[in-house]
């Protein structure tokens, strides 16, 4: 020992003992106070090493325990599998089985209304059906002793004028012409050609891959219209018959306007219309025989109102 080593009686590192417990307990360190204060006498004396680890039982050396992080949450338990096939598996039962959906979803005096609002609706679909079917059918018991009604029921929004159950369909050509008396500027009065006003129609269909609704029908059903309100004698037959002179009446004053009859500064004071009707040839193989002469329907000379002669009636 040395003589400055302060009479230390710490052990020395080759000195220490391992740890004699069999379980490998590490044994209380010393501890280790203030160091006390320097005396004038002498060296201070050394602080004492602190006591390494001692080793465990299986040789390793200790490692200190750490706190384990937090467990993760747990997954839920699996669903069993159906005993079927996804294309066999029952539809999702709603949230209220017993809801009822549609007219059954009303309440009684509801479902009545209903009912009785389908009922009227069905009635007057098939009371239409049948003043259309026997407007067009042909001259029967019915149509002779309630002939008047349907006229009333279809005149004039559902006027029918097919035919389809004509015997024969229609074999005839109809052109209706107008000539006109016109008062010129000189203020002489001159009458006018024959103006085939269905061939103009038929000039401007032919070819034309949208021809105009006007030039297929104005003309052809305001003369229908006048023929079915006239007698043979040509007299109108009630108002219809009126308002179907007027009618053509206007559409044949327009029509000389565009062919401009009247002349510049002239007017049209009168027109006459007339239809010129001649019969379909038959086939070569036909052995029916038809005349083809022409067969003329001449109407009076109508007076033309002052407001419809300077064009302001369109």
């Amino acid at each position: 020992m040395d003589a400055n080593d302060g009479g230390s009686n710490a052990p020395e590192e080759g000195e220490r003992t391992p740890a004699s417990s069999e379980d490998g307990a590490r044994p209380p360190a010393p501890s280790v106070g203030p160091r006390p204060p320097a005396s004038s006498g002498g060296p201070h004396p050394p602080a004492a090493p602190e006591a390494p680890h001692p080793p465990a039982a299986s040789g390793w050396p200790h490692v200190p325990a750490q706190q384990p992080p937090h467990p993760p949450p747990p997954e839920p338990p699996a669903q069993p599998q159906p005993p079927y096939d996804s294309e066999d598996a029952p539809t999702a039962v709603p949230a209220y089985p017993d809801a009822r959906i549609g007219v059954a979803a009303l309440s009684l005096r509801y479902q009545v209304g209903a009912a009785l609002a389908v009922a009227v609706v069905a009635v007057a679909a098939l009371v239409h059906l049948g003043m259309v079917f026997l407007h067009v059918a042909p001259s029967n018991t019915v149509t002779k002793q309630h002939g008047k009604a349907i006229d009333e029921w279809i005149y004039p929004e559902f006027e029918q004028n097919w035919k389809l159950f004509a015997p024969n369909p229609l074999q005839q050509n109809i052109e209706v012409q107008v000539r006109a008396d016109v008062r010129t500027a000189d203020g002489t009065t001159r009458t006018t050609g024959w103006y085939d006003l269905s061939a103009e129609d038929g000039a401007a269909i032919d070819g034309n891959l949208l021809p105009s609704h006007t030039e297929q029908n104005e003309l052809r059903r305001a003369w229908d219209f006048l023929t079915a309100t006239h007698d043979n004698s040509n007299r109108p037959i009630g108002l219809r018959g009126t308002l179907a002179e007027t009618y053509l009446r206007r559409i044949v004053v327009l029509r000389l306007d565009r062919d401009d009859a009247a002349g510049k500064d002239g007017a049209v004071q009168r027109v006459q219309v007339r239809s010129r009707t001649t019969n379909v040839p038959p086939p070569e193989w036909s052995d029916e025989q038809v005349s083809t002469t022409p067969q003329y329907r001449l109407l009076p000379w109508w007076q033309v109102p002052a407001d419809e002669a300077a064009g302001g009636v369109r």
